[in-house]
C-alpha cells in the first residue's frame, strides 16, 4: 500500500515594520523551516537567507496570483512561507490568501495554514510616539487601487466627525501623488487647525523619522509609501519634555 502524498503547511507571516528585532520568535522559527519564501521583492529580501531555501519575489500588484501559487506549493507537499510587511492581516497577504481559498481549487479549504501576527506600522509608530493610539481609533487605506475614491472620503469624513484617532496606510505613491493632498483638504473642512497630525517614516529603519506637526500647518508633499500618517482626535495631547521629543497620548476618557 502506498503511502498517502504529505500536504505541506502553509505560513502567513508578518515581518514586522522594519528592522529583524521586531520580527517574533514564532515567525523567525517558521521562516527558517520553510522550503519556499514568498512575497512581494522589498519583503523577500528582509527575510534571513536560509541554505536550500527557495525564494520567490513578485512584484506589489499580484497579491491573488501569489496567494495561488503558495497555496499550489502547500498542496503539493512543500511548506511555504509567504511574508507581509507588519502584519499579514491588516491591508497585507493574509486577506488576498483567504480570497485565494474562497474562490479557488476546494482542496485549498483543507491545508494546514497558519497566520502569524506582525507588529504594524501604527504600533511600531505609536510606540515611538507614546500612546497616540490610547482610545478609539480608526485605520484607512488610501490607496483607490481596490476601492473607489468616493468611498474613501466617505469613510475618511464620517471618522473626522466621529472624533477617532485615525491611521493612514498606502497614503501616497508616484501613481497617487494627489490623494494625500486630497485627504488633507477634505480634512481641514471637517477638524479644527490645531488637530495634532504625525508623520512616521519608516518607522524601524535606518531613515526612520517622526515629525508631529498641527493640520493646519502639515505639509502633506512630504509623504510617501513608506510614511505612516496619525491624525489625533479631539482628546490627543502632547507632553512636552526639556530634553527630549515630547510624547503624544489621547487620553481614555470620554471628550
Amino acid at each position: 500500500m502506498t503511502e498517502a502524498k504529505r500536504s505541506g503547511k502553509l505560513f502567513v507571516i508578518g515581518l514586522g515594520p522594519g528592522d529583524a528585532r521586531f520580527l517574533t520568535a514564532e515567525a523567525q522559527q517558521a521562516l527558517s523551516a520553510a522550503q519556499y519564501v514568498i512575497g512581494y521583492a522589498p519583503y523577500v529580501a528582509r527575510v534571513p537567507v536560509t541554505p536550500g531555501q527557495t525564494r520567490l519575489a513578485s512584484d506589489n500588484r499580484v497579491e491573488i496570483a501569489r496567494a495561488e501559487d503558495a497555496l499550489r506549493l502547500a498542496a503539493s507537499g512543500s511548506d511555504v512561507a509567504v511574508v507581509s510587511g507588519g502584519d499579514p492581516g491588516i491591508f497585507a497577504m493574509a486577506a488576498a490568501v483567504l480570497e485565494a481559498i474562497d474562490n479557488g481549487d476546494p482542496a485549498w479549504r483543507e491545508l494546514d495554514i497558519e497566520i502569524l501576527p506582525g507588529i504594524s506600522a501604527m504600533q511600531a509608530a505609536a510606540a515611538r510616539l507614546g500612546a497616540p493610539l490610547g482610545h478609539d481609533f480608526c485605520v484607512i487605506s488610501l490607496s483607490d487601487n481596490l476601492k473607489p475614491w468616493e468611498v474613501i472620503a466617505n469613510r475618511l469624513e464620517l471618522a473626522a466627525r466621529a472624533d477617532f484617532v485615525m491611521a493612514f496606510y498606502n497614503p501616497a505613491s508616484r501613481a497617487r501623488p494627489r490623494r494625500i493632498h486630497d485627504t488633507f483638504a477634505l480634512l481641514r473642512r471637517v477638524l479644527p487647525a490645531d488637530r495634532i497630525v504625525v508623520f512616521a517614516k519608516s518607522v524601524g529603519r535606518a531613515e526612520e523619522n517622526i515629525a508631529i506637526a498641527t493640520l493646519g500647518e502639515a505639509d502633506p508633499s512630504v509623504v510617501d509609501m513608506s510614511t505612516l500618517v496619525l491624525i489625533g482626535a479631539s482628546a490627543t495631547k502632547l507632553v512636552s519634555r526639556e530634553n527630549a521629543p515630547p510624547f503624544v497620548y489621547t487620553s481614555r476618557k470620554a471628550i
